[in-house]
């Protein structure tokens, strides 16, 4: 085979090898996940909406000057995703969930949901 052709097939493979990936559908760009904080107020989340990343860390944090009780329940989720709840916390209590389904979680709070205590939180993909 003359050096032409075997440099003309070498270049077409590594080509192919190049955009493989792509045509099979994996991301551009690959999020890394995140450690993300939501603070427990008196009645209500802080931030009240959220966007992560796929395979992030959410942690509820009760301050310590938190006097009330709270809880932080899943009502909905991404299908297949498996429903949480919370113990009920007050001052200094933490409460962490890996959130490993991409699309949209709602929380909230049972002891204060008639007070509008909720909270979504967006899980994005790739």
């Amino acid at each position: 085979m003359k050096a032409a052709n075997l440099t003309s097939i070498v270049i077409a493979g590594a080509t192919a090898l190049a955009v493989a990936p792509a045509l099979a559908g994996v991301p551009a760009t690959v999020l890394r996940p995140q450690q993300k904080t939501v603070k427990v107020y008196d009645n209500y989340y802080s931030p009240k909406t959220l966007t992560v990343n796929l395979n992030s860390t959410v942690s509820w944090k009760w301050p310590a000057d938190t006097g009330d009780v709270h809880d932080v329940k899943l009502v909905s989720g991404p299908k297949g995703y498996k429903p949480f709840q919370s113990e009920p916390g007050a001052g200094g209590y933490v409460f962490k969930r890996k959130l490993t389904k991409p699309g949209v979680y709602k929380i909230l709070c049972t002891f204060h949901e008639a007070d509008g205590m909720r909270q979504t939180i967006t899980v994005r993909h790739g």
